[in-house]
């Protein structure tokens, strides 16, 4: 068995994201995915990988895995899809019973191995790997006392923040470390912790961004960022981990530490919007239902005289159902996604640069040709690919194009754990609506309200973050560059 010093550390770096290389994103970044899992006489690395290929949606950038068994902890990690990650050979060597994964996007720190998660030290209470999902607000802060007190950093992450906080802070036991973490934290926060013969599931007491548990067959147990992880590998969902709580999972079952009182609840509504898979349960619901009922508020508040709905695929199509439900109007299939297309970490020559937008899309002329089109998307950001979809449509044969947003227009950046770009860089920070239209050449522009998308929700207003529609944030921020820690 190898021991932590051991661990293979050779890799083949990729650089490029799918959406950097062909420059057709315009969504907010995702965040990460986090899972853990403890199970006797099971391959809890294959589960693993199974359980972070279900929340590959919410970080392309890089994957990695690390096991327990007993005794010490193994780990591999790389930049890419997980598929591209790991294989049989990755996998083999990483036998236990405990483990934790990660997929990330970055939102503190730039996408490069050194940033790469989970982050795995040796301390005094012995081996300590750390996936985290979210962004502290005061990590420059954190960051500067650690430096002060003479430990060493190798990334511009503030999860490696977090991990040499945990390894060398008070307390004689992990849970006590981890008691004193939270006291110390601001921000967004959903680790999984791997010990040397636990693992512990902690989420910030505002519950800014999900973490569930589950229970797989007799002895074995999940924790992930979504429901839909536990699903794939056969567990059924228990509950979601609450805002504040720290669970210590062993073979025994989970056990609640502590249970960190929050002066409020701020979920995060992009959660709702586009984060999450629809299939997913979040507060009891699936967001599927969710984002439908989102179109149908979209479309009593902006209704329309058109021919046929169509959505932007997929992360739209609940909405540009229910909006079709509710305006009477027939829902058709308008635009075809090249689903692969963000599998690829080739560069495009220059001719097919050009062709920008129709690398991802392809229309359906017989289904557009002299209709009055709806094209429902669910959120925009920069802009940069809005307008040659209208484009598209039109040289499909539109007549008219009506653009339809289910979410308010995004004014203000993220700054707990979403790359939701600067101030400079978005469009409803810098245009109003009718200059938005402008610049798409839409026929018309019209967003759901802030108070009409919570309204879908069947939640009370009080208990969501809206920092990026209002500039109103749940915690005080320290707003900094995304890569503020590079090291130069």
């Amino acid at each position: 068995m190898q021991s932590l010093s051991d661990v293979v550390t050779s890799y083949d770096t990729i650089t490029d994201t799918p959406e950097d290389t062909l420059s057709i994103q315009d969504k907010p970044g995702h965040e990460c995915g986090v899972f853990g899992i403890v199970a006797a006489d099971a391959d809890v690395a294959r589960l693993t990988f199974f359980g972070l290929y279900a929340l590959q949606h919410r970080g392309q950038e890089s994957a990695g895995i690390a096991v327990s068994n007993g005794r010490s902890i193994r780990y591999y990690k790389n930049m890419g899809l997980v598929a591209q990650v790991f294989d049989e050979d990755k996998l083999r060597p990483l036998s236990g019973y405990l483990a934790i994964g990660h997929t990330r996007y970055s939102t503190t720190g730039s996408s490069k191995l050194e940033n790469a998660q989970p982050f795995v030290v040796e301390s005094a209470l012995g081996p300590l790997a750390v996936g985290h999902n979210g962004n502290l607000t005061n990590a420059a802060s954190l960051r500067r006392e650690l430096l002060q007190r003479g430990v060493g950093l190798t990334s511009s992450s503030d999860s490696e923040v977090i991990t040499q906080m945990l390894a060398g802070g008070e307390g004689r036991t992990w849970e006590e470390k981890l008691k004193v973490f939270m006291v110390r934290a601001q921000g967004a926060y959903c680790l999984t912790v791997l010990t040397r013969d636990a693992l512990y599931a902690v989420r910030d007491p505002w519950g800014l961004h999900p973490l569930c548990l589950g229970r797989l067959g007799e002895q074995g147990w999940v924790v992930a960022s979504e429901s839909c992880a536990l699903g794939t590998i056969g567990a059924e969902f228990v509950r979601e981990v609450e805002p504040g709580e720290i669970l210590k999972i062993t073979l025994d079952g989970p056990q609640v530490i502590s249970h960190q009182p929050s002066p409020r609840i701020a979920a995060c509504l992009f959660e709702y919007i586009y984060f999450a898979r629809p299939d997913s349960v979040l507060h009891g619901k699936v967001l599927h239902a969710m984002r439908v009922a989102q179109g149908r508020e979209l479309a009593r508040e902006a209704p329309c005289d058109a021919d046929v709905v169509i959505a932007v695929p997929d992360s739209a199509t609940p909405a540009a159902i229910g909006y079709a439900q509710e305006s009477g109007i027939p829902y058709s299939e308008g635009l075809i996604k090249n689903r692969y297309i963000g599998r690829t970490f080739i560069q495009p020559d220059d001719r097919l640069r050009k062709l920008g937008i129709a690398l991802k899309f392809n229309a359906l002329s017989d289904n557009l040709a002299g209709k009055r089109v709806v094209l429902v998307d669910d959120s925009i950001v920069r802009g940069n690919t809005s307008g040659p979809i209208v484009r598209m449509l039109r040289e499909a044969g539109a007549k008219e194009v009506h653009v339809r947003v289910s979410s308010p227009p995004i004014r203000h950046p993220c700054f707990l754990g979403v790359d939701m770009a600067t101030y400079p860089e978005l469009i409803a920070h810098r245009m109003s609506i009718e200059g938005i239209r402008q610049h798409l050449g839409a026929d018309s522009l019209a967003y759901l309200s802030l108070e009409g998308l919570i309204r879908s929700t069947g939640r009370d207003p009080a208990t969501f973050c809206t920092g990026c529609f209002t500039g109103h944030y749940p915690v005080e921020i320290e707003p900094v560059d995304k890569e503020v820690f590079e090291l130069r």
